[in-house]
């Protein structure tokens, strides 16, 4: 740390009580009070170096020779700064460090201590040893955090923006092209970069910084001052990357129930920073969202969706919520399944986990993909500038699906949200419908009074057409789903295996027909017969498993049959002629006519 010696004198004040006497053996003649504090002093000293002083004595002297008493309550730093400003005028030693040196420089200016009065007066010395100051970055840091209590003064004079100034160019500078030492003391440094030797000192060279060097330095700032570099560093054209990794290494490092949303480590364990009222983090927290960069994607997704948490145990403004909510949604690709699963934290809770506010951020997603996705259809991987691609698309379709699935065992969980949210997800965002089909039986099952036009409805959110083999094995003898939707899973089970079948067979008549060489004939067809035996297997397994599903639904049928049949022998027995009638009724055409296609393709297949 920088220090300036000014004056030669020895120690010429002591301390009793509340007061400071000046030990020169002449009597004292004025008096200046500052609060509690009074220093019993010399005029002349002080009138030789001060214009301010001069003109209050010349104002409250009389030809009485009685003590004058002088009240300057409002002086720049207080009792402190002026027992240094008193020492200055005795011509007693002093030392200017950055810890002291904003202060003196305010209350300089306000007691006029110009070169008028003086060569090399207190106004003249304080400004050479600032410009030292703002040559070293720690140094500046120090002096800095000083500002605040003089702020007025330091504003006005252009003290806090010199800091301010010279600590975002620092912080904006490239380190490989300077290289500069950039934080925590020089000394300290050098001694850990020395390595002694047989007695011979050589120097390590001093490992690269990255571009967060700052980050912990100025997070000891309050949070005025922080805004301050903030934005003087955005002006100096520092990346929104790097800017909104300092605010989020800020706001962990002042925001405890932050920490507490996180897994988030504290950069310094050993730090006791006391914890203040909620109130205070609520203000704070709202600040930190205002001052972040806007750019979509240059502060995590976990980093936001942590803010949103914290909000929300905070109560912030519902302006600060809705902007989190619109800075997650237009990055909700990047988002993980344990982010995204807000607790509850309304007051009445309906279920464990925030739906209505997963939905928002879904819908701001949804906007922007519907706002800057062109009119005509993109393909698999391909991107239009700002908006969502299929790729990330299929990301959010995913982080649905699993979101619904876990949500799907709230018991709470009714039925128009979870169908609200399934639904706000195209189809063609889902190149397997595993994941919702997961998510339905979950909740089918979690949810057996649901009506069976509720059933209908719900599984209408997935196209049995791209579940997996798997999957269509494990919805053809899922009991919970309704029975049309395990006909078209038979259905296009079946197709898919036409299909495949008609596939393989036209590729060996190609194969037939192709001209190979004579040597490579024998390899060729022993190839094509290898293929076609694996694929009579694969079709020998699908029709065992085509099988047990027609049992299944053969099963179902007979139920339904014995039903009709119990509804025939009640009205018998009751003697109604139109009742009788209506039990007497054929079985449903379109029953019969699935179930006749159903064995149809079957056989043909």
């Amino acid at each position: 740390m920088a220090v300036k010696r000014v004056g030669n004198k020895s120690e010429a004040f002591h301390r009793e009580g509340q007061a400071w006497h000046c030990t020169s053996g002449l009597p004292s003649d004025i008096t200046v009070e500052i609060g509690d504090m009074s220093f019993h002093l010399h005029k002349f000293p002080l009138l030789s170096r001060s214009g301010h002083l001069e003109n209050r004595i010349a104002e409250l002297s009389s030809g009485d020779g009685s003590t004058c008493v002088l009240q300057i309550n409002d002086i720049p730093g207080g009792a402190k700064a002026f027992e240094l400003v008193a020492k200055f005028c005795y011509g007693v030693k002093i030392e200017l460090s950055p810890l002291n040196v904003v202060g003196l420089r305010c209350a300089a200016e306000y007691l006029q201590m110009t070169e008028d009065f003086g060569e090399g007066n207190l106004i003249a010395q304080t400004e050479v040893f600032l410009n030292e100051v703002f040559g070293n970055w720690e140094d500046t840091l120090k002096a800095l955090k000083t500002c605040e209590e003089v702020l007025p003064f330091a504003e006005e004079l252009h003290v806090l923006s010199r800091c301010i100034n010279f600590l975002a160019m620092k912080a904006c500078a490239d380190t490989n092209l300077f290289n500069w030492p950039m934080s925590g003391s020089n000394s300290t440094q050098s001694a850990a970069n020395t390595v002694v030797w047989n007695g011979i000192h050589s120097t390590i060279k001093p490992q690269p910084v990255g571009d967060d060097w700052w980050y912990e330095d100025v997070s000891f700032l309050s949070f005025f001052l922080y805004k301050r570099l903030i934005q003087a560093v955005e002006l100096g054209g520092m990346k929104a990357e790097k800017i909104a990794g300092s605010v989020a290494f800020y706001a962990k490092k002042h925001l405890p129930l932050l920490n507490r949303q996180s897994n988030f480590k504290d950069t310094n364990p050993g730090s006791t920073i006391s914890v203040p009222p909620e109130a205070d983090q609520r203000v704070l927290l709202e600040e930190i969202v205002e001052l972040l960069p806007n750019q979509k994607g240059v502060a995590q997704t976990m980093f936001l969706l942590r803010l949103l948490r914290t909000a929300i145990v905070l109560h912030a403004s519902p302006s600060c919520r809705e902007n989190l909510e619109k800075r997650i949604g237009a990055q909700l690709d990047q988002a993980s399944l344990e982010d995204i699963l807000i607790p509850n934290m309304g007051y009445s809770v309906e279920t464990l986990y925030d739906i209505d506010c997963f939905q928002r951020i879904l819908d701001h997603f949804m906007l922007i993909d519907q706002a800057l996705s062109p009119p005509f259809i993109v393909e698999e991987g391909q991107s239009v500038d700002g908006a969502p691609s299929l790729t990330s698309m299929t990301m959010v379709a995913n982080l649905v699906d699993a979101f619904l699935a876990d949500v799907a065992l709230d018991v709470n969980l009714k039925f128009p949200k979870f169908q609200s949210l399934a639904a706000t997800i195209p189809d063609y965002a889902r190149p397997l419908a595993d994941g919702i089909y997961r998510a339905i039986d979950i909740y089918l099952k979690a949810h057996p009074w649901l009506t069976d036009s509720e059933r209908e409805q719900i599984c209408r959110l997935m196209n049995c057409q791209k579940l997996s083999l798997e999957a269509s094995t494990h919805a053809a003898q899922n009991e919970r789903l309704p029975l049309r939707v395990i006909v078209q899973v038979l259905f296009f089970e079946q197709l898919r295996l036409h299909t495949s079948i008609s596939g393989w067979f036209f590729v060996s008549d190609n194969l037939e027909n192709s001209h190979n060489p004579g040597d490579n004939l024998a390899l060729t067809a022993q190839g094509r017969t290898t293929g076609i035996d694996e694929v009579m297997e694969r079709v020998s397994g699908l029709e065992k498993e085509c099988q047990t599903m027609r049992r299944e639904i053969q099963k179902l049928v007979k139920t339904k049959r014995s039903w009709n049949i119990f509804c025939r022998r009640k009205p018998q027995q009751n003697g109604s002629k139109a009742s009788k009638a209506s039990c007497l009724k054929p079985p449903s055409p379109a029953l019969e006519n699935g179930q006749r296609d159903h064995e149809n393709g079957e056989v043909g297949n």
